[in-house]
């Protein structure tokens, strides 16, 4: 971990819970399934994949989250919260229609119940009364502390020790009696019901048709397995509630458990790790916000426990009354924020492009058809390295582009994203501003220019580079990029240019709407034009402008963008090449659009 970096507390908090749980269940003939699964590290080191530890998250090696390719002990490849009862409960209803034998175990915890898919799976597995476990692994922190009713909950529910010690003591002695179970158990259990009615007055898992078991102490191995072996045998359903610290045996991971819930590399000895004073993408948004918040006090902010992620740790602290943080919920964060902006307000949503995702139609329904006045920031679109299949932002232009109503900006620089930050809460309608996670590039004059909708920014090379295209030369090349690839497409216009083949850089700026005459009308003044997004290509922007570009006779155009495979984790040059999307593979691009236009004698 310390060389590969990743997702450190949240394991160290599991570690004897894992082991507990390998020791009475029986992988993979039991499931064991991990919720968003970044905390099953010594899960994947007890089942077979000790020896390739060191290549974690690694290009190449095993990935951070579970990944059923990876080993027959991971059932599902999960990345996102709130999944994995619904899996459990899936893959044991199946088990027992074939007859096959074997529990499904489901861990959830990291503020992973805040999630409303959570409470609609307990309500079927309820309804079902499925012989599904359930352990709650209850460390009171998803990324940043909890702070919903739900984390109250639990912590009141953890009151209930005396109750569980009672249950322990009745349930020893009543082994000891011969077929007590035949015998006694419904008096038992009415028993035990009436007495848990005394020392808890509500139990919202018992109500659902669970049995609740707990809490446990989670760092307790024995007394974990001692549990875990007794709700082996129940034929209902059942909730383990364990109370685990995150970051456990390592002080710098306990006592800043947010900042080592997913870090980079570290030294050992202290905990510290490098930090660089290049500004990326989310601390320049972070940074745009407050001073706007300042002028406008309608402006909001909310995300979905990614407040340190996505920037708004700052703007909370500056602004705790105007600053939500609803747990693990885009569902209810966008519709939330479209009832903000029902009652006046300006809304600023700043959540992880993968993560919009679960929050499409809400967006549709709550935001965009109403025309409601809400700024979607995503964070990490495009290329996220790392984290693997599970995380990359590639989908967000295709999924959200056609819907009406809805702008959607691409900015490709600090100023650039202040500036359409600045646009978006002015317009009193649904616009989504995209950004990548890397650091922000070199600013250019152009990107101070004022926004004019549907047009972008076009970055001459003698501009950025004057010694390499000499005064006059004639341009064969336009490359057209989404904001977040500009890195590269500005690599392969400088490769390009060392053969005297000269390109211009045209930034879109405005993914929806486009200016077709006037777009059309740069694109018209070159030879080959290459059009880059960092997206699919299926329902891309990119198979968009073709299509514009096609329709006014310009035709030698190429569209390079993310194929239709999901991509595996590495850092982001690898995954680039991977795709067939780095700076040599976009350079040849346009190598074979001049070279088509020189063959037909152009």
């Amino acid at each position: 971990m310390a060389k590969n970096g990743g997702h450190l507390a949240s394991n160290l908090g599991v570690v004897e819970l894992t082991v507990a749980l390998h020791r009475v269940f029986s992988s993979p003939d039991d499931a064991i399934i991990f919720d968003v699964s970044h905390q099953c590290y010594a899960h994947k080191m007890l089942t077979g994949r000790y020896a390739e530890f060191d290549s974690l998250r690694m290009h190449g090696g095993i990935s951070g989250f579970s990944r059923t390719q990876e080993s027959p002990h991971d059932f599902f490849d999960n990345g996102h919260s709130s999944t994995s009862i619904s899996q459990g409960l899936g893959l044991l209803t199946a088990w027992n229609l074939q007859k096959k034998e074997g529990k499904v175990v489901v861990v959830i915890g990291d503020g992973a119940l805040t999630g409303g898919m959570a409470f609609e799976a307990l309500s079927h597995a309820g309804q079902l009364s499925k012989n599904l476990i359930v352990v709650l692994n209850d460390n009171q922190m998803s990324i940043s502390p909890n702070t919903s009713s739900i984390s109250r909950y639990l912590s009141r529910l953890t009151m209930s020790h005396t109750y569980q010690s009672f249950r322990y003591w009745v349930d020893g002695i009543v082994d000891k009696i011969p077929d007590s179970r035949r015998h006694v158990g419904k008096l038992i259990y009415r028993f035990k019901r009436a007495m848990k009615g005394l020392f808890l007055s509500t139990n919202l898992f018992s109500d659902l048709g669970f049995e609740y078991v707990g809490p446990l102490d989670g760092h307790d191995i024995a007394e974990m397995e001692k549990v875990f072996r007794r709700v082996r045998s129940l034929p209902k359903p059942v909730v383990v509630h364990v109370r685990t610290v995150k970051g456990k045996g390592y002080s710098p991971a306990e006592n800043d458990p947010a900042t080592f819930h997913g870090i980079g590399p570290f030294q050992i000895s202290d905990g510290t790790f490098e930090k660089f004073d290049t500004l990326s993408f989310t601390e320049s948004f972070s940074r745009a916000l407050i001073p706007m918040a300042e002028q406008n006090p309608r402006i909001v902010a909310i995300t979905a426990a990614m407040a340190k992620g996505t920037g708004l740790d700052a703007f909370s602290r500056r602004f705790p009354d105007r600053f939500f943080d609803v747990g693990i919920a885009e569902e209810h964060a966008v519709t939330f924020a479209g009832g903000l902006s029902a009652g006046g307000m300006i809304p600023v949503v700043a959540i992880y492009s993968t993560f919009i995702q679960r929050a499409v139609d809400q967006i549709i329904h709550d935001v965009a058809l109403s025309n409601r006045a809400v700024v979607f920031c995503f964070d990490r679109a495009g290329i996220v390295p790392g984290d693997g299949e599970t995380h990359q932002g590639l989908f967000d232009i295709a999924l959200l582009r056609p819907v009406p109503n809805l702008t959607l900006l691409a900015p490709a620089s600090a100023a650039d994203l202040q500036k359409c930050l600045a646009w978006a809460v002015e317009q009193g309608t649904p616009v989504a501003i995209r950004y990548p996670k890397m650091s922000c590039p070199s600013e250019q004059n152009v990107f101070s220019e004022p926004l004019v909708v549907g047009r972008g920014v076009l970055v001459r090379t003698e501009d950025v580079a004057p010694a390499l295209v000499a005064e006059g030369v004639r341009k064969s090349v336009l490359f057209v990029c989404t904001g977040g690839i500009g890195g590269e497409v500005v690599q392969a216009a400088r490769s390009l240019a060392m053969e005297e083949i000269y390109a211009d850089v045209y930034y879109l700026r405005f993914i929806k709407p486009v200016d077709e005459a006037y777009f059309a009308g740069i694109a018209g003044q070159y030879a080959a034009v290459v059009l880059v997004e960092d997206g699919v290509q299926q329902g891309g922007i990119g198979e968009y402008l073709q299509t514009v570009l096609f329709s006014r006779g310009i035709t030698n155009v190429a569209v390079k963008a993310f194929p239709d495979v999901f991509l595996s984790h590495g850092t982001r040059s690898e995954i680039a090449e991977d795709a067939g999307m780095s700076p040599k593979d976009i350079a040849d691009a346009a190598r074979a659009l001049c070279a088509k236009k020189s063959a037909q004698g152009d």
